[in-house]
């Protein structure tokens, strides 16, 4: 496979946004440990936390190692661990809520079909030929938005507070889904990726603010 699979910055463009993934990296490290110590109790909401935490990190991590990566051989494996570690965050975001706030048979359903569909995100972006990553991002959006499945419950369960960072995390990542799929537009990369930051660290707040 050629270099022109990867899209091409400038100087100014890669500086923007490989400092957005310096920033965001050990932030969420930082966040995902905290959140482990703070909600401690050697059960459920300790699991749930250290899901939702290693999802963040693996997911900032391989961003970042595949944004910062030289084009080449090691390049396109990494493409294909940044995308499928996007299926691994969203599920992790659901895990709280679903075993924690929804809890009961429902809570176990939501959280099963999502990590369903997440696995088989994954086996898809680490076995499959290129081609198919319009649809994919289509599925992102659908996974993150099947929450709307249970509002109803999940309103009941959780505080107004957390319940409107939730949605304004699940705006932000689907505002930066344009930006990501506009590739004439300047910086539109470190765009993305801000808005990813930005809406990591409202679903982050919400489930530290309902959970902990």
């Amino acid at each position: 496979m050629s270099g022109s699979l990867f899209p091409t910055y400038t100087r100014a463009e890669r500086i923007a946004d490989a400092a957005i993934h310096m920033l965001g990296v050990p932030l969420g490290l930082i966040a995902a440990v905290w959140l482990v110590i703070a909600g401690w109790d050697g059960g459920r909401t300790t699991t749930a936390s250290a899901i939702y935490g290693l999802g963040l990190v693996g997911m900032l991590s391989a961003s970042a190692a595949y944004n910062l990566a030289s084009h080449g051989t090691l390049k396109h494996i990494l493409r294909r661990i940044d995308h499928a570690m996007i299926f691994v965050m969203i599920a992790g975001t659901y895990t709280p809520f679903a075993l924690l706030g929804l809890g009961g048979e429902m809570g176990g359903w939501l959280c099963g079909a999502i990590w369903t569909t997440a696995v088989l995100g994954v086996a898809s972006k680490l076995l499959l030929p290129y081609g198919w990553e319009r649809l994919s991002l289509v599925l992102y959006l659908a996974m993150g938005w099947a929450i709307l499945t249970v509002i109803g419950p999940l309103s009941d369960a959780l505080s107004m507070p957390a319940i409107v960072l939730v949605f304004i995390g699940g705006i932000l990542y689907t505002i930066g889904t344009a930006f990501h799929s506009f590739k004439r537009l300047p910086f539109q990369n470190a765009f993305w990726h801000l808005l990813v930051l930005a809406a990591a660290a409202c679903h982050f707040a919400s489930i530290y603010y309902e959970f902990v």
